[in-house]
């Protein structure tokens, strides 16, 4: 007896299908821009951000994005033209990197104390000297002390999502403070993979209205002063800007809780997940683990997954969240573990090491027991993190875990 087929009913609630391009970090960037319906985007090109103002450009060009597009004659006007624009009400966007991002310090520095939600891609490249124009992290990790909220991608994907995102948690009202989404230079921003489009609708849902300068309310009938001078003599003293200080301090530590719930969220909106904080990758019943950040973490986890075919107990945390540092959540996921390798991809001068390192020795400063750790550096001027690396990192925090002390910092590409 044969089946009746019927045929299938349509479901409401089944969204289409999203849109796949194939395109790099730079321009996964500037597409998310272009769906956040930002207003105004203020732009000076540097290598290896050029080609994402450039897709913007064009897609501003082309009438996918409605925005105004100013051209400065260098970075430190980029931030001072979006200030004037936060503060009037607009939704803003620039990136930069290197030393685009050292002379824009000035205006850096002022837009967390303004508590202005602006949204800003460093695409990321290590600093001089000597000359480099490729990637690594230390411009992004040089400026970490200011204020900002720095979140480090690991895939083009991830670029994509994490600056729509960037906005919902920039201008939610317990945060008010400005965002970096980082990526890799070179690796990101020029490598081409699959990338899911969100429908611009749904990201327009997402988002909300937006609401950005409702602390200032700036309006020329009503003008007000904007980022007084503080303290001194007649002036209204210390208190004011201690207030102000602690106010970040809080926003900060309030973004914390505000980027899981975005995270949450955009993964029941959108159905991908990507962990706003920290990732663990095999670590249920791991004895030892690396630490990573950014692209890198593709090649460590392949190396993780080497070394469990040799019957290694080793897992991985990614840091996707690094400041606020997301304290707790290292700490929990790292506890268990007997040993602990930390890969960075920029220099911590202070200490001989790397900031990540530093950053994971704090957080492991509040486990039950003293978990070992040694730091690892590599990647710097664009050089490659293979699995060979990550092979060597696992094999020193396997020594470590069986009662090895800690060694001085290894750099990983020194003899490449």
């Amino acid at each position: 007896m044969s089946a009746i087929l019927k045929p299938v009913e349509p479901v409401d609630d089944v969204k289409p299908k999203q849109k796949v391009v194939v395109c790099d970090g730079n321009e996964a960037a500037a597409r998310a821009v272009t769906l956040a319906g930002v207003d105004m985007v203020a732009v000076y090109p540097i290598t290896p951000q050029s080609s994402l103002v450039e897709y913007i450009a064009k897609f501003a060009a082309d009438g996918e994005l409605d925005a105004e597009i100013v051209d400065v004659e260098g970075e430190h006007s980029v931030l001072s033209v979006l200030h004037g624009a936060a503060l009037a009400g607009a939704r803003t966007y620039t990136a930069t990197c290197g030393p685009g991002l050292a002379f824009m310090f000035e205006p850096y520095m002022r837009t967390p104390g303004m508590r202005m939600p602006l949204v800003m891609t460093i695409v990321t490249r290590d600093t001089l000297t000597p000359q480099s124009v490729w990637g690594g992290h230390q411009d992004a990790m040089s400026v970490r002390e200011v204020g900002w909220i720095q979140m480090y991608c690991e895939t083009v994907q991830e670029v994509m999502d994490t600056t729509i995102m960037a906005y919902k948690i920039a201008e939610h009202r317990d945060v008010m403070l400005p965002v970096n989404v980082c990526h890799d230079g070179n690796y990101l921003s020029y490598g081409a993979t699959r990338c899911e489009l969100p429908d611009q609708a749904e990201v327009a849902a997402f988002l909300g209205k937006r609401d950005v300068n409702w602390h200032a309310a700036l309006d020329p009938d009503r003008p007000m002063a904007i980022d007084p001078l503080t303290g001194g003599a007649g002036g209204p003293g210390p208190a004011m800007f201690v207030r102000y200080r602690k106010g970040q301090c809080t926003g900060m530590q309030h973004s914390l809780r505000v980027i899981e719930e975005v995270h949450a969220e955009w993964e029941r909106i959108f159905g991908r997940r990507h962990a706003p904080l920290v990732e663990q990758y095999r670590m249920d019943d791991a004895d030892y683990s690396i630490v990573t950040i950014g692209s890198m973490t593709g090649a460590a986890k392949d190396a993780v997954d080497e070394a469990r075919d040799r019957g290694e107990r080793v897992g991985l945390v990614k840091v996707k969240t690094f400041r606020p540092f997301p304290v707790q959540a290292t700490m929990q996921a790292l506890k268990n573990v007997k040993a602990v390798g930390v890969v960075d991809r920029s220099v911590n001068f202070g200490w001989n090491n790397g900031p990540l390192f530093q950053e994971t020795l704090g957080a492991l400063y509040y486990a039950p027991v003293r978990i070992p750790a040694m730091s690892f550096i590599g990647g710097l001027a664009g050089a490659d993190l293979t699995t060979g690396h990550f092979g060597r990192v696992i094999e020193r925090t396997a020594a470590m875990a069986c009662g090895g002390v800690p060694g001085e910092t290894v750099w990983l590409n020194e003899h490449d």
